[in-house]
């Protein structure tokens, strides 16, 4: 009997205060002001790049995850099969490839991944092999062995590392 006299408040919280989308997130129990959170999941990052196809296909052989959904034009995505937060990429005319390391006055990065692997060389090497390249900087206080900043073909930033560093 509680319960449907704390659905009743809400509804009628949610009616006499919000909009029709606050009024249904009380009707569902959703309603983080009445104590309760709405289910939010991190699903996927998006990076933009002037050729989504490319960008895809190089993280998909750098990960060895499938290409999982395109809509034939300018986006695609990849998702572990292991589950996890997976990858989207789209195509901007617009995208201008960021600068490492940053610049004033220069387009800067807006995410860095950083990427756990047991071998740092050989993982560059099958960066490089995918199309991505070292970037020409790296940090001048860290060992080359354990960390090693990488570009992917669309210029985004990425670190290479080994537990521990």
């Amino acid at each position: 009997m509680k319960r449907l006299m704390v659905s009743e408040a809400a509804l009628a919280y949610a009616l006499a205060t919000s909009s029709g989308s606050r009024a249904e997130a009380a009707r569902s129990g959703n309603d983080s002001r009445m104590g309760n959170k709405p289910s939010i999941a991190w699903t996927t990052v998006t990076l933009d790049a002037l050729d989504a196809e490319a960008l895809a296909a190089f993280y998909s052989e750098l990960f060895g995850w499938e290409i999982t959904a395109r809509d034939g034009a300018d986006w695609v995505q990849i998702r572990d099969p292991n589950g996890g937060v997976g990858l989207n990429f789209q195509a901007d005319t617009r995208y201008e490839s960021p600068t490492w390391p940053e610049e004033p006055g220069k387009q800067t990065k807006m995410v860095q991944f950083e990427i756990l692997v047991d071998d740092v060389e050989a993982a560059a090497d099958l960066v490089v092999r995918a199309g991505g390249r070292q970037a020409p900087h790296q940090p001048p206080n860290r060992d080359p062995s354990g960390l090693r900043v990488m570009l992917d073909p669309a210029g985004h930033p990425f670190c290479l590392f080994v537990h521990g560093e």
